[in-house]
């Protein structure tokens, strides 16, 4: 009798024990989730949810765009399958306090790569080569130049600086009309109360390529500015910049960064520059 007491008691020593491994280990995989912008079953990415071609949230919950298209690239390189992945909106008032915060593992929202951001985050890239442009309507001739927009309606999203600049330098009469966002701006221009919009050519080429814009606009093809898209990163995780920067070009060389260029910005016959050589971090 006493053996069989003794049995028993060693087999609830070690189911109790076993029960404490299983809690130990949850408790362990729920503190990576919050310091690392991910689990180990998961990775957690900023995109943007509103630009069509770059990233968007459709309204059956998917993602879509040529930035949704790097991120999903990069972190299978990182050893994430698209599953695994957690799309989080980074827009672009809290892209820096994303990373710092560790909400996110790293960035890819139209983040051009200036030196006032990196003196708070790093970046891996850049990945994409942008210009300021003009989008007209696609019968309109009489806009070829900036100059051009003299006299004409200049569409801008308020609070935006790139119409700003072109009023202030290029064409200081131009009539500057400001809309609450881009869509409204594209209506505008649809139906002839704006004769231009400006941003960068890839958010341009991104909206008239949606399906129920295309053939109704077109870009101008200027070059008013460069834009380097970079992928935003915690500043100091060099160990990731260098795993993301030959992610990148493994996307160039193996032909997947143009086949998501054609795909997402192609139809608004958009004529995009080469991959840009890498140059942070190095």
């Amino acid at each position: 009798m006493k053996i069989s007491k003794a049995a028993a008691a060693a087999a609830v020593a070690v189911a109790l024990a076993l029960t404490a491994t299983a809690c130990g280990g949850s408790s362990d995989k729920a503190s990576d989730t919050g310091a690392t912008g991910g689990s180990k079953d998961k990775i957690v990415v900023g995109i943007k949810y509103d630009q069509p071609g770059l990233g968007l949230k459709t309204p059956d919950g998917k993602y879509t765009g040529f930035d949704v298209d790097v991120a999903t690239y990069v972190a299978k390189e990182l050893g994430y399958e698209p599953n695994q992945i957690e799309f989080k909106q980074a827009v672009s008032a809290e892209r820096e306090n994303l990373l710092a915060n560790g909400d996110v593992k790293f960035i890819v929202a139209s983040y051009s790569i200036n030196d006032k951001r990196k003196e708070k985050v790093d970046f891996a890239g850049p990945y994409f080569l942008a210009h300021q442009d003009l989008l007209v309507r696609a019968d309109d001739t009489s806009i070829t130049k900036v100059e051009d927009l003299n006299k004409k309606k200049l569409c801008s999203v308020t609070g935006s600086t790139s119409a700003q600049n072109i009023k202030k330098t290029l064409a200081p009469e131009a009539d500057l009309q400001e809309y609450p966002g881009y869509s409204d701006c594209l209506t505008g221009l649809e139906n002839k109360a704006v004769d231009a919009l400006t941003t960068d050519n890839s958010i341009l080429a991104g909206y008239a390529a949606q399906e129920k814009n295309k053939g109704k606009f077109k870009l101008v093809g200027l070059s008013m500015s460069n834009e380097n898209y970079g992928i935003g990163l915690k500043k100091g995780d060099k160990e990731l910049q260098t795993k993301i920067n030959a992610a990148l070009k493994k996307m160039v060389e193996d032909g997947s960064w143009q086949k998501a260029v054609d795909k997402n910005l192609g139809p608004a016959n958009y004529k995009n520059e080469p991959a840009p050589q890498i140059t942070e971090g190095s």
